[in-house]
């Protein structure tokens, strides 16, 4: 599905990924719905938006409200026209912290943020975006879906419950015009730490673990890269990519890769 000309929601869309995927969309002649929940981040995403000579309308919810994001498909008809697809890029992390010492606020937070709120989209858009001639569902999920990272236990379980809702939302749609499409982003340079309420982790400085870092506009290129090539699964960054295949190689083996790069951040 070619996104020009077409009416995107995007979640999330206040900054880092979600901004970077609200302009590539613009660039491209979309119309976007952008969807988060601070309203001066938003209006940021705006402003450059508009500096682009496009079209955008700005939404202030939080997706875990399912009873605001059920009213939001008809405050976005009412702006743009008919939703032509949606992109689930709103989530969280956890505290940097092993499971033992998680509480059970802060999981709840992270599978009612990462789960729950995709959940609710998927429930409120997909009615719509069944009526349209061709439509389009992506979805967030994360490297940590299928690679543990210590520290970050229920934040990957709750983006490997996104791989697998995915996976069965795109079965079940196979004979739709409805095309979906799960994202494994690895290591991306957005601001996620600080927007998930969370402090920088572990040591800084010489002392701190190194990563290769993908750009925000090359995963939000990849993402909408992904739509107009209704593509089912897509790996962003050279670090997803090899966890991919490692895990699927030797799952052990992958594990502790991951494991000797993170373990400075627990202490």
């Amino acid at each position: 599905m070619k996104v020009n000309g077409k009416v995107v929601v995007v979640t999330g869309a206040g900054n880092g990924m979600g901004r970077e995927i609200t302009l590539e969309l613009i660039r491209r002649g979309a119309k976007v719905a952008a969807v988060d929940l601070r309203e001066d981040f938003l209006a940021e995403t705006k402003k450059e938006a508009i500096a682009l000579a496009g079209t955008i309308e700005t939404f202030v919810i939080d997706v875990t409200d399912s009873g605001k994001v059920a009213a939001l498909p008809a405050q976005v008809i009412e702006k743009l026209g008919a939703v032509d697809a949606i992109m689930n890029n709103a989530g969280i992390i956890q505290p940097f912290v092993k499971i033992n010492d998680l509480t059970y606020e802060a999981a709840a937070k992270v599978m009612n943020v990462n789960f729950n709120g995709p959940l609710h989209m998927v429930k409120s858009f997909l009615p719509e975006l069944l009526k349209r001639p061709e439509a389009h569902i992506l979805n967030v999920s994360s490297m940590g879906a299928y690679a543990p990272v210590p520290g970050q236990s229920v934040y990957g379980a709750s983006k490997a419950a996104i791989k697998l809702f995915t996976e069965g939302l795109r079965s079940e749609l196979l004979d739709t015009k409805v095309g979906v499409t799960v994202v494994f982003p690895g290591a991306i340079e957005t601001n996620i730490a600080a927007n998930s309420g969370m402090a920088n982790p572990g040591p800084a400085g010489e002392d701190a673990p190194k990563f290769k870092m993908t750009k925000a506009t090359d995963a939000a290129k990849a993402m909408v890269d992904a739509i107009e090539n209704n593509k089912p699964r897509v790996c962003i960054g050279q670090d997803a990519k090899m966890m991919d295949f490692l895990t699927r190689l030797n799952p052990v083996y992958a594990a502790g890769v991951i494991y000797k790069q993170m373990k400075s951040l627990l202490g």
